[in-house]
């Protein structure tokens, strides 16, 4: 796998902290371990002079659709990226807020990636079979390679991890990697 750290920007797509009551984003094992491994993407990305584009939700209560489906979650104001990522501190990274699944969907961030000159995605977060599926359909729709950092994502919404990996695989043409392997490839 070749990535040129030229054309091509980390997505880290909902991998956020919350405080008060949120029906979605709780501590747990898988996530810890979804934390790390785009924790060691992030840095080496940003080791490498890459950009660090954090797509987080920002959901306004009350008014946003998606409320109405998963419940209070992911709240402007009330939910931040983790605090192992350092959002903000490297000097290419940039914070996308989201109102849907996609990072794209009513955001700049396709004219951001344009204007930086990227071609290819790497995409980490949470969930695979949501936020980011519905943000690869679009950076595909928009012209987008992707890689997919799979032991840097999970499920737990809806659907299985395996099956979200082969939709990537066919329908996007995503290349599946290990976060070992994006690592190494940054080097």
């Amino acid at each position: 796998m070749n990535i040129d750290p030229k054309t091509t920007a980390v997505l880290v797509i909902d991998v956020l902290v919350t405080e008060g009551d949120d029906t979605l984003y709780n501590p747990s094992p898988e996530e810890t371990r979804v934390v790390e491994n785009s924790k060691r993407i992030v840095d080496a990305a940003r080791a490498a002079g890459m950009p660090v584009v954090f797509c987080d939700d920002a959901h306004i209560p009350g008014v946003d659709q998606e409320l109405e489906l998963w419940g209070e979650h992911g709240i402007r104001g009330k939910a931040v990226p983790n605090p192992a990522l350092a959002a903000g501190t490297g000097e290419h990274d940039f914070i996308i807020p989201k109102r849907r699944y996609s990072g794209f969907f009513g955001t700049d961030l396709d004219l951001l990636l344009r204007e930086l000159g990227i071609r290819t995605v790497v995409a980490v977060g949470e969930d695979t079979n949501i936020c980011v599926l519905h943000t690869l359909a679009d950076a595909y729709f928009l012209g987008y390679g992707s890689i997919v950092a799979e032991d840097a994502t999970r499920t737990f919404l809806c659907g299985t991890q395996e099956a979200g990996i082969e939709h990537f695989q066919k329908c996007y043409g995503s290349v599946i990697a290990t976060t070992d392997e994006v690592v190494a490839a940054l080097r």
